[in-house]
């Protein structure tokens, strides 16, 4: 194909232009900004600026990508895009925009392929930041390259660990409902409330990884990571008490401008539910069992109790014959996923304790199970089982043959038996007849007047598992202190020792024993006295819980981030700015939205109780970006051999067209299928752009010099002068009516992130403009600027053409163009006529002509009068700009 426009050479020119001039260079307060910078200029500003003197922020920011020894695909540059023509605009806005870049680079994959290689992480991990960076840089984003970070600095995590230590040192007093300092509780009942505090918990560990992985991380009972086995076992783990933050976390959602489908998603994943823990007593005595459930009302129904295999009162229960099928299942058990588990069109499966309970409403003996559907980790591990409301409990009582009571009567003509909505009690003694909301209520007063429960609210919501057995993360900043008796206790490093580093090693495997890679460094654990370091490490989680913090004052060493810095980007500082509190935009994938999102509003609140940030919530307004698959429709990857490089792409047709591309493609939330032939026809759009632009004359001339020359210099590109038919002339009314509609949509587009609309209305314009034998400067000069967030490099090169740049300055900074509404009304309407109802012409008239006028107009008419023939008019039918309706005979 033959090249459209030379953006071998325009694309280079302007990254190195932006480069050097430090173009999209964001000011924080107090900074010096040269005058002779194009944001100093555009704002009328000298050395330090005040918050009240720098202008409204806009902060917009991309979720931190991971880099991978395979670079980018063609599908992750597409919010990146999206955030950058978005950040162009709101700086042609006014705005003070911070639009940064940087890297989540702890976490499983760099380790897994230095145990395999026996490479350092680290010189990997250096190596796919510079692939990924080179890759980002080519595409022209508008990063603030100076704020870069990279969790793995230890300039960086010096601050995720002492973020640690503050919830380490931290407690939730639900009396005030937030954190408080540690030291504000008696010494004795600390390590119970702390917000990070160690547990023997149950994990899922992976023998094959050599760590232990979140619930997220395991998929049908296999790692995330490589498809091995997981199973469950017990292990010493360091854990966040999150739980205590579910009723903030569902509250904050209501503050924040997110997909109502998002917010539907980390609801469901904190699980709220209101409803009565009810204690059963054991039949042969012994301390009893607590259930949690939402329809106390159906306590007579319960035939059965259900407790998790993992549950800590089940080998104290079971009967010696029922020992070993007891002992079989919770092996078989501790392979499975608690997404399995709960999985529910699989089948039931269980076994019988040889133990009973006793029901208190009713004293009945009732059998005690123990089946995978329950998790130790929902409620308090147990259940009643009422199978007759409970469509689990249902399917389990046919398959064991258990007693099912209908204590729920339906409405009229459903089935009683499986019905799990409102009805009336029945069979319920002093409950019989009350419909469920009272009979809800009645039973609760009833068991809390007798001692044998409570109303309680419950949550999904685990603590969050914070430790993993690997190398390559956050080393915990503590230690373990030896105690009488040969105990250890832990406690924290203080500040002033941080960052902790972790040890040089050449062998990243856990140790033959189970222990994590820190454990080969002796030297590096054992401490005098006989204290010892904490050998696991934090999860990739903990750096990207705070890297939006961090990017607003990244090279400051003696706070996480500054507060003016913290005030002004994250939205409360100067008052009155108009700015909406937190980060203005966020754009990611949705796979995150119970991850990393609900950690980060975690962490997030956290740091507000304690004081270190000014807003409730970080992120304000979240948009999610579809995925774009391969050509084959499927999800790229190498395995399918369906990835796409963006570097291939590139090379034939440029930056400025990939970026089009990816936005042309459809909205930006939807998933899309790549097709490398689509990419041609914005190329050819670009094309056009160009020759609206430039002699076609010197063009061909420049073109043969290159090819006799072999030469890429971009100061080449000065022998290509500009069009004659570009001149200093006054627009006409037709070319300000085409500019202006196209500055309308483009602009309504933007904020609306319609962005493949935008980009039909730019093409509109150009199809117009290259009919004019005249193209005014004053209206291709604002054009340019409507193209510039889409194909800033074109638009840079043809802004300069035409005289619009001069030394040091930018088409980035140009002022957005604001339409005239008053170009935009038609001179003339046309108005369809009828004769008896049937279109029989249309006419012409005046945008203002009267009704009368109209009416006459119609009557004129050759055609309409071919139709009417001598019959008298009897009424004429005018609908102001719509219609003319004539009725003869």
């Amino acid at each position: 194909m033959r090249r459209q426009y030379p953006f071998h050479l325009i694309e280079p020119k302007w990254q190195q232009f932006w480069r050097t001039q430090a173009t999209f260079r964001a000011w924080n307060p107090g900074e010096v900004i040269p005058e002779n910078h194009p944001f100093a200029r555009r704002h009328g500003l000298r050395g330090p600026a005040a918050p009240e003197q720098l202008p409204p922020k806009y902060y917009i920011l991309d979720m931190f990508p991971y880099p991978s020894g395979a670079g980018l695909h063609v599908g992750h540059p597409e919010g990146y895009t999206a955030t950058d023509i978005l950040a162009r605009y709101h700086r042609a806005l006014g705005r003070n925009v911070l639009h940064p870049m940087g890297w989540d680079a702890f976490g499983l994959p760099a380790e897994q392929y230095a145990i395999r290689t026996g490479q350092h992480p680290r010189k990997t991990t250096e190596a796919n930041i510079a692939t990924f960076q080179r890759q980002i840089k080519s595409l022209g984003f508008s990063y603030d390259w100076s704020r870069e970070i990279d969790t793995t600095d230890p300039r960086y995590f010096k601050w995720t660990q002492w973020i640690f230590l503050k919830l380490y040192n931290s407690w939730f007093n639900p009396a005030t409902g937030k954190a408080e300092p540690i030291d504000t509780l008696p010494e004795a009942g600390r390590d119970g409330k702390r917000l990070a505090y160690v547990s023997d918990a149950p994990v899922n560990w992976c023998e094959e990884l050599g760590t232990v992985l979140a619930n997220e991380e395991v998929i049908d009972g296999k790692s995330e990571v490589g498809g091995f086995p997981v199973t469950r076992r017990p292990m010493r783990q360091w854990m966040l008490r999150i739980t205590a933050y579910a009723e903030r976390l569902l509250a904050g959602l209501e503050k924040i401008d997110w997909s109502e489908s998002l917010k539907e998603m980390q609801r469901n994943w904190i699980g709220r539910s209101e409803g009565a823990e009810v204690q059963f007593a054991l039949a042969a005595g012994g301390p009893g069992i607590t259930v949690f459930t939402t329809r106390p009302d159906t306590l007579f129904g319960a035939t059965y109790m259900v407790l998790a295999p993992e549950h800590a009162l089940v080998d104290a229960i079971t009967t010696p014959s029922q020992r070993a099928a007891v002992a079989a299942y919770k092996t078989e058990v501790s392979r499975k996923s608690d997404l399995e588990r709960t999985e529910l069109a699989r089948d039931k499966t269980g076994v019988f304790t040889g133990a009973f309970a006793v029901n208190p409403v009713n004293h009945e003996k009732i059998p005690i199970w123990i089946a995978d559907y329950v998790l130790a980790s929902y409620g308090t591990g147990a259940i009643m089982a009422v199978p007759g409301h409970d469509t689990r409990d249902l399917e389990f009582a046919r398959k064991f043959d258990l007693p099912v009571r209908v204590v729920v009567q339906a409405p009229q003509g459903e089935e009683s038996i499986g019905f799990v909505g409102d009805g009336l009690s029945v069979n319920s003694d002093f409950l019989n007849g009350l419909p469920t909301p009272e009979a809800k209520k009645k039973i609760a007063a009833w068991l809390e007047e007798k001692g044998l429960g409570r109303k309680t609210v419950n949550y999904k919501l685990r603590d969050w598992l914070f430790s993993r057995q690997r190398y390559w993360g956050e080393p915990f900043p503590i230690t373990w202190q030896p105690s009488p008796g040969g105990q250890f206790h832990h406690q924290a490093l203080s500040e002033g020792d941080l960052p902790l580093l972790p040890p040089q090693l050449s062998d990243f495997k856990p140790t033959a024993t189970g222990e994590p890679p820190l454990a080969r460094a002796r030297e590096w654990v054992e401490l005098p006295g006989g204290a010892k370091r904490e050998t696991n490490t934090m999860p990739q989680w903990a750096g990207s819980c705070w890297y939006y913090l961090r990017f607003t004052d990244p090279r400051n060493d003696r706070q996480f981030c500054g507060s003016a810095a913290e005030r002004y980007w994250m939205g409360t500082q100067p008052p009155g700015h108009g700015a909406r509190q937190g980060i203005d935009l966020y754009v990611g994938g949705v796979e995150h939205a119970v991850l990393h999102l609900l950690y980060s509003r975690f962490w997030h609140s956290v740091l507000f109780d304690l004081g270190y940030v000014s807003t409730p919530e970080p992120f304000f307004k979240l948009v999610n970006q579809g995925l774009i698959l391969g050509e084959d429709g499927q999800k790229m990857s190498k395995s399918r051999g369906n990835v796409v490089n963006p570097d291939d792409i590139l090379g034939e047709y440029g930056a400025d067209a990939f970026r089009l591309y990816e936005m042309f493609m459809g909205p930006l939330e939807m998933v899309k299928p790549w097709n490398t032939k689509g990419v041609e026809g914005v190329y050819r759009f670009l094309g056009r752009v160009w020759r609206l632009f430039v002699d076609e004359k010197s063009e061909t001339e420049f073109e043969q010099s290159q090819t006799a020359q072999g030469a890429d210099n971009p100061d080449s590109l000065a022998a290509i002068k500009l069009s004659a038919s570009i001149q200093d002339a006054p627009a006409t009314p037709a070319q300000l009516k085409t500019l202006h509609a196209c500055i309308k949509k483009v602009t309504e587009d933007l904020d609306a992130f319609r962005f493949n609309t935008a980009i039909s209305a730019l093409m509109i314009f150009v199809n117009d403009a290259i009919t004019w034998e005249t193209r005014p400067a004053s209206v291709m000069r604002d054009f340019l600027k409507l193209l510039h967030p889409f194909a800033p490099h074109l638009a840079e090169e043809l802004h300069a053409k035409l005289g619009g740049v001069g030394g040091a300055s930018t088409l980035a900074y140009e002022p957005w163009p604001k339409f005239d509404p008053a170009l935009l009304v038609e001179d003339t309407i046309e108005i369809p006529v009828q004769v008896n109802g049937k279109l029989r012409d249309k006419i012409v008239v005046p945008a203002g002509a009267s009704q009368a006028e109209i009416e006459a107009a119609a009557l004129a008419s050759e055609k309409v009068r071919q139709f009417m023939g001598a019959k008298p008019v009897r009424k004429v039918i005018v609908v102001p700009k719509r219609l003319v309706n004539i009725v003869v005979g």
